[in-house]
């Protein structure tokens, strides 16, 4: 398949490059524990050898006079030493929009989201994996779901906006009321706290069954009940009591895509307590309720649908970028993460073939730093363990605090762990040079 030397961005990506500031960028991490320590000169090949496969991440961020593009990279990507999670200059990392590493046994990879989605990150970096272990191992590991073959041709559906493909002709979106937000002391700019909470995956699915629901409908009613909770304790005057959990829904398997671009979108789930609190199970009633009228192609279509043609009306296309920055940034302001009090983004157990099993240990997820609410949740499943991220901009836990009790009333004990705040940038980081493709200057100034 021949890579284009421009394309647009998805549907979904416009907003990123427009909110991201030299403190702020929508990024998100995906780590690889393996069972012995990662030689970064073998990552280092086994990433050169994967982006043939994966030509859709061989792009940078670039702006015409009227909208933001990605730009084909003619120079390969490199690892970095160990790097804190924040937002990083994509100039001096050769232009590419992830970066990778690892620091002992871990294998890191952080991306900016106008890239990709976690379902297609987690495809690269499972790739990346598998590759990485057949050289330091010399095991075949077979393709398979989250594992592309390197061999195989890269597919064009790979790199599709599946929201042109996929959206309807008519659309609206939904009414949203402002969200209650936690409450704490801001860490410094670039500090993120990070609690990890890994439940037992058996015992938590068979609560989830023994309920009716699945383990995403009861973290988040376990989430709601601990929202609840701290707003109890700590009321404030003129806290919203809309209390909502934003839950990202992967629309692959809904519409049968195969892109590797982001194609997701979300849906707010929640609770309202202008006339008292609620119980654990009215509120798990009210959860799996909402997810099933929310969460199905119909209303999906409709709000993509939405979405899509403001992307497409001629009128704003013809607006001036930086116009369009600024209006863009007036709206997520007074909207965007004011409509949710957290997130809960899971990406579902990740099943691996025996022969990458033998050697890696522990998957994790993690949400950077919000920008406006206090925190986020990113939970994966491997092996036995339900692993939950709580990422947070503020220094008081009460939230996570409240989140493990509630676990532990209904039989579920967790293992907690405590990262340091991530607030070093990365120590000795080079800056790799950037090539890229040609793209006509005439293109560029009338891309709309």
């Amino acid at each position: 398949m021949k890579t284009p030397a421009w394309t647009r961005l998805d549907n979904a990506s416009i907003i990123y490059p427009s909110c991201r500031t030299r403190k702020y960028a929508t990024i998100f991490r995906l780590a690889v524990t393996l069972d012995e320590e990662v030689s970064e000169p073998l990552l280092g090949r086994a990433l050169r050898n994967c982006m043939k496969r994966f030509p859709g991440f061989r792009y940078t961020l670039d702006n015409g006079f009227f909208w933001w593009f990605l730009r084909r990279l003619e120079n390969d990507p490199v690892t970095v030493p160990p790097f804190a999670m924040r937002p990083f200059n994509f100039k001096k990392n050769g232009g590419y929009l992830f970066r990778a590493g690892c620091d002992g046994r871990q294998i890191i990879l952080d991306f900016f989201h106008a890239l990709t989605d976690g379902t297609g990150a987690m495809t690269f970096v499972m790739s990346l994996t598998a590759e990485y272990i057949r050289l330091r191992y010399g095991v075949d590991v077979p393709a398979g779901k989250w594992v592309l073959d390197l061999d195989e041709e890269p597919l064009k559906e790979e790199m599709e906006d599946s929201f042109d493909r996929f959206s309807g002709t008519k659309g609206s979106l939904d009414k949203e009321s402002r969200a209650y937000h936690l409450h704490g002391t801001q860490e410094a700019a670039g500090v993120l706290n990070d609690i990890k909470v890994s439940l037992p995956l058996d015992r938590t699915m068979a609560l989830a069954k023994e309920n009716g629901c699945t383990v995403t409908e009861l973290i988040t009613a376990v989430m709601l009940q601990s929202l609840q909770d701290v707003r109890s304790r700590r009321p404030v005057l003129g806290d919203s009591p809309f209390l909502k959990v934003e839950v990202p829904v992967n629309l692959r398997p809904m519409f049968g895509s195969r892109t590797l671009r982001n194609f997701s979108s979300y849906v707010h789930i929640g609770i309202d307590v202008r006339n008292g609190d609620i119980t654990f199970d009215d509120i798990l009633q009210e959860v799996k309720l909402q997810k099933r009228l929310y969460v199905n192609p119909h209303r999906i279509t409709t709000r993509v649908a939405a979405n899509v043609a403001l992307e497409d009306n001629l009128a704003i296309r013809s607006i001036p970028l930086f116009i369009k920055k600024l209006a863009i940034n007036s709206i997520n302001s007074h909207k965007g993460e004011n409509y949710c009090s957290q997130t809960l983004s899971n990406l579902g157990d990740i099943t691996l073939p025996e022969e990458m099993r033998r050697h890696v240990r522990d998957i994790d997820f993690i949400l950077g730093r919000p920008q406006q609410k206090s925190g986020a949740c990113a939970c994966v499943s491997y092996g036995n363990s339900l692993n939950l991220n709580f990422s947070r901009k503020i220094r008081e836990r009460g939230f996570e605090n409240a989140f493990i009790s509630n676990m532990d009333k209904l039989g579920i004990q967790a293992d907690v762990t405590v990262s340091r705040p991530s607030e070093k940038a990365t120590v000795n980081a080079p800056s790799i040079p950037m090539r890229w493709a040609k793209v006509g200057m005439l293109r560029t100034l009338l891309l709309i």
